[in-house]
């Protein structure tokens, strides 16, 4: 008598159920490896040609509009004289400084959020931002306006405040709301150090501080924010490696510690990461509110993640300031606002509308 043959379970509808409803992936390998889900994929692709499709139409409009034709023919290096300094020397300089330091503030936003687990937890709101410019501040006031000099000093600053502010917080946790609220102090505290500092120097050095401090991309040329954006671009790259240990935070100090991780050192090089990145971006334009704050959770809302994704939040944070500087040129005619004034004006209902959100949830 044979032995009867195993008959294969055929899935209940339960099972069924959920290998539909789980979210498709593909999997990354190389120096940043892991899973990513299809539609983040799909998201990211979508964002990427905004962005494409905006930078051509700030390179078009402005005050001598020209067709794409015209663009193109800059671009590819046999337009006039006349298309090749409005497009080329002028406006690219521009469009591609918004794209990158948009970047660097929505995936600064992305870690500080991360580390915090709060979507309040932004370096504008914390005081990194803060740090930042006061550090600038000071350089242009007593040493010197060069690029270098106000980029070693926004570093030094974000960095430094960056440390008294944990220091401060260390009684609570990184991920509680005290940080905020000890954040926000210090950010209060150096604003009235810097507008002492404004009215006791010099008017203009003092006036020179004040057009830095709005938040602006006017006058961005490659000699003053390409240095900028070559060591931008390298630490978004950093970003990128970090990113999976800093994901692994989301699932606690025990899981990421099990799964190899360092939870302690991972949160360190995270800080340093997004302080440096946020500076470098203020060192060029002046502080722009509320992108790092905004751009992480359009990302995450888009892509359906969970805790704050970088690439989205990068993606985000580039249309964004981009779309921004784009209103500020052209939304008054004859007059160029700065992109921050922009920021701040739409940022302002954003942070409300957060912030009413999240009494709802009970989570702040």
């Amino acid at each position: 008598m044979s032995a009867p043959t195993a008959r294969p379970v055929a899935p209940t509808p339960a099972a069924q159920a959920s290998e539909r409803g789980r979210p498709r992936t593909l999997t990354l390998r190389g120096p940043i490896s892991g899973r990513i889900r299809v539609r983040t994929l799909v998201v990211c692709a979508a964002l990427a040609l905004a962005i494409l499709a905006a930078a051509f139409l700030a390179l078009m409009i402005g005050e001598k509009t020209f067709a794409p034709g015209r663009v193109l023919s800059a671009l590819s290096g046999h337009g006039s004289r006349l298309e090749s300094l409005f497009i080329v020397q002028w406006r690219l300089p521009r469009v591609v400084g918004a794209i990158v330091f948009g970047a660097m503030l929505g995936v600064s936003g992305a870690i500080f959020q991360t580390i915090t687990r709060n979507p309040l937890g932004s370096p504008d709101i914390i005081g990194f931002s803060a740090g930042a410019y006061t550090g600038g501040l000071l350089v242009i006031l007593f040493v010197s306006s060069g690029y270098y000099a106000v980029a070693g000093g926004a570093v030094a600053g974000g960095l430094a405040v960056a440390a008294i502010i944990f220091a401060l917080a260390r009684g609570g946790s990184l991920q509680g709301f005290r940080l905020i609220v000890v954040g926000i102090g210090v950010t209060a505290m150096l604003a009235s150090i810097d507008t002492w500092f404004r009215l006791t120097s010099d008017v203009d050095i003092a006036l020179v501080a004040a057009t830095w401090g709005v938040g602006s991309l006017n006058g961005l040329d490659v000699e003053f924010s390409g240095p900028a954006m070559v060591t931008g671009a390298v630490f978004l790259l950093v970003a990128g490696l970090l990113s999976r240990r800093l994901a692994q935070l989301d699932l606690g100090d025990d899981q990421a510690t099990a799964s190899g991780s360092d939870p302690g050192a991972t949160r360190v090089l995270g800080i340093v990461v997004g302080v440096v990145l946020v500076a470098i971006a203020t060192s060029a334009t002046g502080p722009i509110a509320f992108v790092a704050l905004a751009a992480p959770q359009i990302g995450r809302r888009l892509a359906g993640a969970v805790g704050a994704p970088m690439l989205p939040a990068g993606l985000v944070g580039a249309l964004i300031l981009l779309l921004a500087d784009m209103l500020a040129q052209h939304a008054i005619p004859g007059i160029q606002l700065p992109a921050g004034v922009v920021t701040v004006a739409v940022g302002g209902v954003y942070l409300l509308s957060v912030i009413i959100t999240e009494n709802k949830r009970g989570t702040l």
